[in-house]
């Protein structure tokens, strides 16, 4: 088991876990994130620098890359100083008093329709802009007239 005073290079190369049962949701989900973020990156690596290289290299460097991120995720979720961390998250976010659906509801739909209200707000004031520059001549936007 992997004491809270190892440093997080040796950490890296540790199997270990740490404090294995506390704090599984939030460590889950945060091991999770970083792996997302890391196989998006290797699809973009993939799909872009290595697409001129051979079919087999194009897949072996990604490859590779997703399974080194998927280590370094499930070490920095066991690294002691920020499993720690994520342990007391999760306590606290169990301490919260979470809201019903229903005000959840009424708040996403109070929320959704404020955003509407100011994007077409806005809008308008983009196009009355956009009006008032080309009818000034200030803006012109390719047009040939």
């Amino acid at each position: 088991m992997a004491t809270a005073n190892t440093t997080f290079l040796a950490e890296l190369f540790s199997g270990s876990f740490y404090k294995r049962n506390q704090g599984r949701l939030v460590r889950q989900a945060t091991f999770f994130a970083i792996v997302a973020v890391v196989a998006l990156g290797c699809i973009t690596l993939a799909n872009t620098i290595m697409s001129e290289f051979h079919p087999g290299v194009r897949t072996a460097v990604p490859a590779a890359f997703a399974a080194l991120g998927a280590w370094f995720a499930w070490r920095v979720v066991n690294y002691p100083k920020f499993a720690d961390f994520l342990i007391a998250v999760e306590g606290e976010m169990d301490k919260v008093s979470w809201p019903e659906w229903p005000y959840l509801w009424r708040a996403l739909s109070v929320v959704l329709v404020v955003l509407v209200i100011f994007t077409v707000y806005l809008w308008l004031w983009d196009a009355i802009w956009m009006w008032l520059f080309k009818a000034i001549g200030f803006l012109n936007l390719g047009d040939s007239n």
